[in-house]
């Protein structure tokens, strides 16, 4: 590495590419919410140094050296949190991957965003916290319409998005909120929503992770809701989202 500059950073792992024979490719979420790309050397080593620092969720203290072109070189990790009760849980592991995946769509090189970072950490730490299916839906609905509204996709909820009417009872996700009912005759695939649902999404959004994690909440409604967060984040980042496909799926 002489020659080369370096710098440290704390990461979530987020994604990982094969390279090679031995080697991985990492998807970063660095601490300054930038995404980083870089190449971990021996990582898929049995054994190797490496191997045990760079799984998939794990956050970790990177010594990073700057690369030739856009990706950078592993120098040295140390293993900060491996959100082990992620790993060898299927439900667990469905919940946490849907997270990496809009984390990986809503973070950029060379951006950076200090609200990023410690959402996501969070939210990995919750889906660890969540005692059942149901919160874990929820956990990542929350993730989810907490991170794009953040980014400027923040749904309307308190009128209509159309006339401004404050008699609401439909949704468009292609609209960007609520809507009257005369409106929604007008909007393809708007559909009803009761204030129960309306108070969830202001809930989603506007509470914490503890707060969220010690509700009550039945399988329908959290079922409804992450698919709700589904439909929002995939038309507004127009992204196909396979990870949180397959956590609908399951």
């Amino acid at each position: 590495m002489a020659g080369r500059r370096t710098y440290r950073t704390s990461a979530i792992v987020l994604d990982r590419t094969k390279l090679a024979e031995q080697d991985l490719i990492l998807t970063l979420l660095a601490a300054s919410g930038a995404e980083v790309r870089a190449v971990a050397k021996g990582a898929r080593k049995p054994g190797g140094r490496l191997a045990s620092r760079v799984e998939l969720f794990s956050e970790t203290d990177f010594l990073l050296a700057k690369g030739r072109g856009a990706l950078d070189i592993v120098s040295e990790a140390s293993l900060v949190d491996a959100h082990q009760r992620i790993r060898g849980d299927f439900a667990r592991l469905s919940a946490a991957s849907a997270i990496a995946e809009v984390a990986r769509l809503t973070c950029f090189q060379d951006s950076k965003d200090g609200f990023l970072y410690p959402i996501c950490s969070r939210a990995l730490a919750a889906v660890e916290q969540a005692a059942d299916q149901e919160h874990l839906d929820l956990v990542v609905a929350t993730y989810a319409f907490k991170v794009l509204a953040h980014a400027g996709w923040r749904p309307a909820l308190d009128s209509c998005v159309a006339c401004g009417d404050a008699d609401v009872s439909y949704f468009s996700v292609r609209a960007g909120g609520v809507l009257c009912a005369s409106c929604a005759k007008d909007v393809p695939g708007a559909e009803e929503m009761g204030p129960a649902r309306r108070d969830w999404l202001c809930s989603l959004i506007g509470l914490t992770f503890d707060a969220l994690l010690a509700s009550g909440i039945d399988l329908e409604t959290s079922t409804e809701l992450v698919s709700l967060a589904h439909r929002w984040a995939a038309t507004h980042l127009d992204a196909r989202l396979r990870a949180f496909e397959f956590l609908l799926s399951v």
